[in-house]
């Protein structure tokens, strides 16, 4: 049912508009930003350490998708040669951001999962990370990066990844039940996403 252009979410389930974006020509060079932060690759990495950075990272943002999924199935893929992983370290060697970069489809680099901790946010650091990123994903036989971001991930999300060279290609809307009420997720998570119960 709808109603003056809306259509009801079902109680208990949360709505977001996805949107996709891509890059079909290498950007120009660019200096890489200054940052004490590095990049180490993840080769094979086990289920359970993927999952914990995945969440330190991923909560606020309701990123849930990888831990409901079947654990031979996530092993599959990323233990996959073709999905590589690599983990943001700070100083001291500390997990703080995750960079993953799926080559799976012949031509093609998709940013599966980008993003640094939230005690990071706003200090630079995402516009090395998507350097890096670049430079990792633009490699001899890519003719396309694309990335896609929603309404639940950071607000400055889309603008990010335009300002960085992205172009928006299509957008959708994705319903799914709440995964805070199935347990996937503290009930405290994603705060600026409000808790609708049955």
């Amino acid at each position: 049912m709808t109603t003056a252009g809306l259509t009801p979410v079902p109680r208990g389930h949360v709505a977001a508009v996805v949107t996709s974006l891509e890059m079909l020509t290498r950007p120009p060079a660019r200096p890489l930003p200054a940052s004490p932060l590095r990049l180490e690759r993840w080769r094979k990495p086990g289920a359970e350490k993927y999952r914990q950075l995945f969440r330190r990272i991923g909560e606020p943002w309701m990123w849930f998708s990888r831990l409901i999924m079947a654990e031979e199935q996530l092993v599959s893929i990323i233990q996959d040669p073709g999905d590589e992983i690599y983990a943001v370290l700070d100083a001291r060697g500390i997990e703080v951001g995750i960079l993953e970069l799926d080559f799976r489809t012949e031509g093609q680099c998709e940013i599966g999962f980008f993003g640094l901790v939230p005690e990071l946010s706003g200090q630079g650091h995402g516009r090395w990370l998507m350097a890096q990123a670049m430079a990792l994903a633009w490699r001899p036989g890519v003719e396309r990066v694309w990335v896609h971001t929603c309404t639940l991930d950071h607000p400055g999300a889309l603008g990010f990844y335009r300002r960085q060279g992205f172009t928006p290609f299509a957008r959708f809307v994705e319903t799914f039940a709440d995964p805070r009420l199935a347990g996937h997720l503290p009930r405290e998570a994603s705060p600026h996403v409000p808790l609708i119960e049955d």
